[in-house]
């Protein structure tokens, strides 16, 4: 391989190089429906290949067709899951550190806003 191939490698996989890397990794997001509702979470992981491809796990769900973009000075992902019954549609941006967000399933009739914070790992 060559010296050039080989930066490129490392620049691709460098997170601080790789803007999309600030949205990979392990979030907690809040579903409830307002800020006074008792505390409802799930958890998110995405991983984002270079080429934008976004894969994970949502609400207990694989994720399927993800993408990453980023435009006008933000960074977003959007992607499906499924409960089974029907596809559910998510898309979020990083705003200031969190995602900001929402989930649409037309076979139950609702979107939900949502926002995601990053999960805090367990103190080894």
């Amino acid at each position: 391989m060559s010296l050039l191939a080989s930066l490129l490698l490392l620049v691709a996989a460098d997170p601080v190089s790789d803007p999309s890397q600030a949205l990979a990794g392990n979030w907690t997001v809040d579903l409830r429906p307002s800020d006074e509702a008792a505390e409802y979470t799930q958890p998110m992981v995405l991983t984002i290949a270079a080429d934008g491809k976004v894969t994970g796990e949502f609400y207990q769900s694989t994720i399927s067709d993800g993408r990453y973009g980023a435009a006008r000075g933000r960074q977003c992902v959007a992607f499906r899951t499924s409960d089974g019954m029907g596809p559910y549609e998510h898309s979020a941006c990083l705003v200031d550190g969190m995602m900001v967000g929402q989930s649409w399933a037309e076979h139950r009739g609702f979107l939900l806003p949502w926002i995601a914070t990053r999960t805090l790992e367990a103190a080894q």
